[in-house]
């Protein structure tokens, strides 16, 4: 299994690349070979030796019961696709109207047929943005990533404020629960209350409280504020 065809990554190396990348991005430093294979619904054997074949090709590196992680190379990469989806996830919101619980599924599609010429002509077009409609941070071409400082609502003391500025695409139907709820990007909130699964937010716009289930609430990241 070659890493590249026809100067494209392979389905199986985009795979494994951007779930390093996501783990590297979320502060876990590298992923386990069980860990790999559960996020690419493969048995362990087959993620082991798509990783030996990868570690092969120089995207990753790979010590016996360690964890995987990417070589330079491999970030390069990765960081390149990120990119890629990003700035095509923040094109579909807001030039085309795509909601953003759409977005992601479309950039997935999209991320194979755009060229570097036109992905730099979109970037040019929407003003250079920063992160994309959830609040990841979009990569720049040349591969720097400024990341605003982040944590999980749920580490928020009751009774603190502080500011959204990322919300997971993990779940479709929490993206437009959250969304229905005001909570969205850079909206401040206080947490009043935790109650068993439900949390309870004041926004600080001055709408009314929000109870939101617990799940929910870990999909929110924000930023304390003093």
């Amino acid at each position: 299994m070659d890493a590249l065809v026809d100067g494209w990554l392979t389905p199986v190396a985009q795979d494994y690349l951007k779930a390093l990348w996501s783990a590297d991005e979320a502060g876990a430093r590298g992923m386990s070979v069980n860990e790999l294979a559960a996020r690419s619904g493969v048995v362990a054997s087959t993620a082991s030796e798509n990783v030996r074949r990868l570690t092969a090709q120089g995207l990753l590196s790979h010590e016996p019961y360690q964890k995987v992680h990417l070589t330079e190379k491999g970030r390069r990469l990765a960081i390149g696709m990120i990119r890629r989806h990003r700035l095509l996830e923040t094109y579909l919101h807001q030039a085309l109207g795509f909601e953003w619980d759409e977005v992601h599924a479309e950039a997935e599609i999209l991320e194979h047929a755009v060229s570097d010429r036109l992905l730099d002509r979109l970037d040019a077009v929407l003003g250079y943005p920063t992160r994309d409609p959830h609040g990841d941070p979009i990569p720049r071409e040349d591969g720097t990533v400024c990341a605003r400082p982040r944590v999980p609502l749920a580490q928020i003391p009751v009774g603190d404020r502080a500011r959204i500025v990322r919300l997971s695409d993990g779940d479709a139907q929490i993206l437009r629960d959250l969304d229905e709820a005001g909570l969205v990007l850079d909206t401040v909130v206080e947490v009043a209350d935790r109650d068993g699964d439900r949390v309870s937010l004041a926004r600080g716009d001055g709408g009314a409280r929000v109870t939101i289930a617990e799940e929910a609430s870990r999909a929110i990241w924000v930023e304390p504020l003093v």
